[in-house]
């Protein structure tokens, strides 16, 4: 006689079954082998914050790194240019990455910063006492801060401590009429933020595809994409790829970028893998600005529904047929796994065609469907998204969305 099963039993087995389908299938499409972190002062912002902190500006201390980015922006405001000029000069790392400071004072700060810890790595790449693969990695710093420290480039956030944050502005973000934000996955550091090989897989690489497509979309619109693997991402096999923890620590930061972004410009948030997870629980903290929210790879965005989200923010959803995310069981019990599938119907995403995207890592290579329909929702040229399958039904609803 074969013996009953609980119905309690069966769901715990059904559980530690799909866990088991997660497990597999990160292990075996590129989420392991989780770089060493640098060996680092673990107090380097904490000492940098405290200085901070005890600064006085004509009798005033300034706001705090936590401050709302209005009460950063309001401190600045009143300051004179010599006196904000000083504080970026004295505070380079607070003030690079201090949301509501001026972007032009931050990209200041930053290449000081970048400076600072380019100078650093070089005496480490020198060090007999580090190791083969010590070495390795410092010289890779080298390579990556030199590189982000060029002429032109505009980052607006960088710290180098661990295994580093950096967010780069493509454009001018002061006066563009569209702004969009690329929000990537599991394993984005420092040393995964730009490739040479499989360039579109990483994040500069995704907002620099973007950024060209935008603009070869509507020349005419003053668009500006932000790279910005600012927040702490998983690493490699384990439970912090399951789980929401990281991401609610990096939706918080990503609802502070964007309320701190100058002007009036439309916003879209464009989100990849695990960064789907981001933007689905930054998603009823973002301000109305924000028009669009469109992921991709997603395996869940810790809602049930596009409504639950709580944003006024259009939802797009799509998923290349290749991509291995499909297999990743949609569930959320006990806090692991993130949520329904934003690609099925029930859920009420917008889907979006993903044509040649190839895979997981492929919604950003030119040429594809999947970053022409990004850069049109981004440039807000809704009438030329492509609908998943043969019906327009995304398009639905948005004005001035209907095809001539």
């Amino acid at each position: 006689m074969t013996p009953s099963i609980a119905p309690s039993s069966l769901t715990v087995w059904r559980t530690v079954l799909a866990l088991s389908v997660i497990f597999v299938l990160l292990a075996t499409s590129g989420w392991t082998g989780p770089p060493r972190a640098r060996a680092v002062p673990p107090d380097a912002w904490e000492a940098a914050t405290a200085a901070w902190q005890a600064t006085r500006v004509d009798g005033r201390t300034p706001p705090g790194p936590a401050s709302p980015p209005t009460a950063v922006a309001a401190f600045f405001a009143a300051l004179r240019p010599a006196q904000r000029a000083r504080l970026a000069r004295q505070h380079p790392l607070v003030v690079g990455n201090l949301n509501g400071a001026p972007v032009d004072l931050r990209f200041q700060a930053n290449r000081r910063t970048l400076r600072r810890a380019l100078a650093a790595e070089r005496v480490r790449v020198a060090d007999p006492r580090l190791s083969p693969d010590g070495r390795r990695e410092a010289a890779r710093r080298v390579h990556r801060f030199t590189s982000l420290i060029s002429t032109g480039r505009q980052v607006l956030a960088f710290d180098p401590e661990g295994r580093g944050r950096v967010a780069e502005v493509l454009g001018d973000l002061e006066r563009a009429e569209r702004v969009s934000v690329v929000v990537p996955g599991v394993d984005t550091h420092l040393l995964t933020y730009q490739r040479t090989a499989r360039r579109y897989t990483a994040p500069y690489g995704m907002a620099e595809a973007l950024y060209a497509a935008e603009r070869e979309a509507e020349p005419q619109t003053r668009t500006a994409v932000i790279a910005w693997a600012d927040y702490t991402a998983p690493t490699g096999v384990g439970m912090d790829a399951v789980t929401g923890r990281l991401a609610a620590e990096g939706s918080v930061r990503l609802a502070s970028l964007v309320e701190a972004l100058p002007g009036t410009s439309h916003v879209t948030l464009f989100c990849h893998s695990y960064g789907s997870v981001v933007c689905g629980l930054a998603a009823r903290r973002l301000p109305s600005r924000v028009a669009d929210i469109a992921v991709a790879g997603s395996p869940g965005m810790r809602a049930e529904t596009a409504a639950a989200l709580r944003t006024r923010a259009r939802v797009w959803a799509m998923r290349d047929d290749e991509d291995w995310i499909a297999d990743v069981p949609h569930l959320d019990v006990g806090g692991l796994g993130h949520g329904a599938d934003p690609v099925e119907p029930e859920f009420g995403a917008r889907l979006l065609s993903a044509d040649g995207a190839a895979g997981h890592g492929g919604y950003f290579v030119p040429g594809t469907q999947s970053l022409r329909n990004f850069a049109v929702i981004g440039v807000g040229s809704y009438g030329d998204v492509r609908c998943a399958g043969a019906a327009d039904t995304c398009r639905s609803g948005i004005h001035g969305a209907t095809r001539v």
